[in-house]
């Protein structure tokens, strides 16, 4: 394991260090005078002088680096290992996107070229979730009947993933059919424990395929916890449409592709969200910004500190010398008394 952080549990012992010049200027100082007495002090100058032999000082040496090392074993130095973990009380999302017939209508743009609503959706869809990876967010794609792309996941690699796979003709065009596609989405959600849930639910269309009442799905939302924001996407005037002639040549007609603008608004209203118009890719795009301010994460960020104690190296280091320091006091460099 790497450890990043060196410190000292109790740093205020190295205060004491502070006191080791001081026991190495007075173990410095005069001698004891000379044992022999001798009939002229100033006969014998220089014999009464205090000569530190060798051993004295390695002596005091060895003695002042034994105690200075003990100093800091007292101060418990040790390494320290960062674990940083992130505690989030998560968003659950559900993206509910239409993929019928009429989402290939051209009328959005993406880097200055026309794309269909398809490809313009797919495209703030991926930012949108790029932008939260702290929830848990799945998408059902519907026409005239929902289909699970994928379950509210926090793996959100495996979500882009299954976001590239949305495309025109994954489902059947046989219709728009809102309030399956709302039920569906509670469904995912009822039961999940989390900070808040929410359906995105986005169209083009409106209701013309009813097996369930897109009110009456919004109200089962509703009691279950699960806000509702809805946006209708397209321009309700004639909009360009690729179609493939029996050559196999693209052509495109002008076709008109009204949005239930007042059912989604009530299904906002019931679910507790909003209403949001987007007829081109700016506004989409800053659509889906405004609903990512709207429900914010809360992100907890912990800290825990995994340290390993160095203070027996010291202590082993200090007595160490201590013990060299006396063992050569008995042999090699043994005084006489």
């Amino acid at each position: 394991m790497n450890f990043d952080d060196f410190s000292f549990a109790q740093p205020w012992w190295l205060l004491l260090l502070a006191a080791l010049p001081a026991l190495a200027w007075l173990q410095g100082g005069r001698g004891p005078m000379p044992a022999v007495r001798f009939s002229s002090v100033e006969a014998m100058r220089f014999g009464a002088q205090k000569r530190n032999a060798g051993w004295g000082g390695f002596a005091r040496v060895l003695l002042h680096v034994a105690l200075a090392l003990l100093v800091i074993a007292l101060a418990r130095p040790r390494l320290g290992k960062t674990h940083d973990t992130i505690e989030s009380s998560g968003v659950d999302i559900m993206l509910a996107l239409d993929v019928s017939g009429s989402m290939v209508a051209e009328d959005f743009t993406l880097g200055g070229e026309p794309a269909s609503r398809l490809d313009a959706v797919k495209d703030v869809t991926k930012r949108f979730i790029e932008a939260r990876p702290n929830d848990r967010l799945g998408i059902i794609v519907f026409a005239g009947r929902p289909y699970l792309m994928s379950p509210a996941t926090l793996d959100h690699t495996w979500l882009l993933q299954n976001l590239e796979r949305m495309q025109n003709g994954i489902l059947a065009d046989t219709g728009t059919s809102i309030g399956t596609a709302l039920a569906s989405a509670s469904n995912r959600l009822r039961d999940k424990v989390s900070k808040s849930k929410i359906i995105v639910l986005l169209t083009d269309g409106a209701e013309n395929v009813t097996t369930v009442k897109p009110e009456i799905a919004a109200e089962a939302a509703k009691t279950l916890g699960i806000k509702i924001y809805t946006i209708g996407v397209g321009t309700n005037g004639p909009v360009r449409v690729p179609v493939t002639t029996l050559f196999g040549q693209k052509q495109y007609r002008m076709q008109q592709f009204p949005t239930d603008e007042p059912g989604l608004q009530k299904i906002a209203q019931i679910g507790g969200g909003q209403f949001f118009r987007a007829a081109d890719s700016e506004t989409l795009n800053n659509v889906f910004k405004q609903i990512d301010q709207l429900e914010k994460t809360e992100v907890k960020l912990k800290r825990k500190v995994e340290w390993r104690e160095l203070f027996e190296w010291f202590i082993a280091a200090g007595s160490l010398l201590l013990a060299v320091r006396a063992a050569l006091a008995q042999t090699i460099w043994r005084t006489v008394p």
